[in-house]
């Protein structure tokens, strides 16, 4: 078993972690060696982390490349503020092209709702011409069925997002687990940790129990384990964010941890960039 991190070696990795979140791909030191810096710090065989675009959603999507490559994120779920619901073919074709050459990986989309069968069959033909893997969604219930459906035919996940107290289809992640514990094993949940301790259940425990059907997490922290908790940067709230992750480590979670940094909409840089450099320092060091 290996040794708990002390205080000590914990605050060197995570500043070494947030210098490395805001190393410029070119200039100091090499591609290489930024590459290999950030394996390191971020823990890189652990988990993988990646950006919920909703965070910079006052942006375009070649500020959003640019700010997410900047940080050394290789991972990217599209909101609809980056890549419209109503894109053609061709504009969706463009954004995938823009995502790769950034060199980042296109793995998602939304949160994107559901609540009719022309938005379900629109919702798997967007993502299946962005070539993404999952769709972060919130169906009505009376949809699931047919998302069943369209899950078998595009083979696409679908990962239902919960949104916390306030929220009447899916406040919790136990209340998506109840209603989709039936259906193909590629719908599953994308647990938001924030809206989960807001909803009085523990992020960590809730990863635990629904393990098998863990397919995203949006990453945060918030102010206060209540309704009128609000977003502020990892390390800063009230979450315990080294459970949660030794936690998804122990399950041996394969999918993406996102960052969904809703403060500061429109100078979010600076605290997304301390919220990566924590979670890259509790990952060198547990």
């Amino acid at each position: 078993m290996a040794k708990k991190p002390t205080r000590r070696h914990f605050l060197q990795a995570t500043t070494l972690a947030a210098a490395a979140s805001l190393t410029p791909a070119a200039g100091c030191v090499s591609a290489q060696q930024l590459q290999t810096q950030q394996k390191n710090v971020a823990g890189g065989t652990k988990l993988k982390l990646g950006l919920a675009s909703y965070t910079f959603r006052e942006f375009s999507l070649d500020d959003t490349l640019k700010m997410t490559k900047r940080l050394g994120l290789k991972h990217i779920a599209l909101k609809s503020f980056h890549l419209s619901l109503k894109s053609t073919s061709a504009q969706i074709a463009n954004a995938a092209v823009k995502v790769k050459n950034a060199q980042i990986n296109l793995y998602g989309v939304g949160v994107i709702y559901m609540n009719n069968i022309g938005q379900v069959t629109t919702t798997f033909q967007y993502a299946k011409a962005a070539g993404a893997k999952v769709i972060i969604g919130v169906p009505s219930h009376d949809m699931l069925e047919l998302v069943n459906q369209k899950v078998r035919k595009y083979d696409i996940k679908v990962a239902i997002h919960n949104h916390g107290p306030g929220d009447k289809l899916y406040p919790t992640p136990a209340s998506v687990y109840e209603k989709i514990k039936n259906l193909d094993r590629r719908i599953g949940l994308c647990i938001d940790i924030g809206h989960t301790i807001r909803a009085g259940d523990n992020p960590a425990n809730a990863a635990n129990k629904f393990a098998d059907r863990l397919l995203d997490v949006h990453i945060k922290d918030v102010s206060e384990a209540t309704a009128k908790g609000r977003t502020v940067e990892v390390g800063r709230g009230v979450i315990n964010i080294p459970q949660f992750l030794e936690t998804l480590i122990k399950i041996k979670y394969k999918g993406v941890v996102s960052f969904e940094y809703e403060k500061d909409a429109k100078d979010p840089l600076a605290g997304l960039a301390e919220s990566v450099g924590y979670v890259r320092g509790i990952l060198a060091a547990v």
